[in-house]
């Protein structure tokens, strides 16, 4: 079995930033980067599902996520943010942790299958307290991914 969405290492990183908007703007880069897709299309599909209601998962959590022409599978970035930003979140806390996903297109059921997959895990009260004591980049991306590989055994 494989895994609901690709995480790669570069598609993890820790920054500074002022507000939603330039996490929208940094999360757009990455995927640009990493992934190689289009960063203007990137940010607009994630800023026009912003807008049906905030992606603020609650717990310090964020999973802004979009549906995108020309993926073959969900992939993720994961940024941790240096101080937290208010995300309006359901539980009214700023939000200092963000996973990015985005699908293909027509993936109704593996995209909502790889948000379920983060919210689980964002859930999970050991996974969650070590994601937010990480030290860095490296070491969440080492505690996804062993996460990740262990849930597509």
């Amino acid at each position: 079995m494989t895994s609901l969405f690709t995480l790669l290492p570069a598609a993890v990183t820790a920054i500074d930033v002022d507000g939603k908007d330039a996490i929208f703007k940094h999360i757009a880069g990455v995927f640009a980067q990493v992934y190689g897709l289009d960063r203007e299309i990137v940010l607009a599909s994630i800023l026009e599902r912003e807008q049906l209601g905030s992606t603020g998962f609650g717990r310090r959590v964020a999973i802004p996520h979009a549906r995108i022409e020309g993926l073959k599978r969900p992939v993720a970035a994961v940024v941790r943010l240096n101080t937290p930003v208010e995300f309006q979140s359901a539980d009214g806390l700023p939000v200092d942790l963000v996973f990015g996903l985005l699908s293909p297109y027509g993936a109704g059921a593996t995209h909502l299958h790889a948000l379920a997959a983060i919210s689980r895990m964002m859930r999970n009260e050991r996974m969650h307290d070590a994601l937010m004591d990480a030290p860095g980049p490296e070491a969440l991306y080492a505690l996804l991914s062993n996460v990740i590989e262990r849930d597509a055994a």
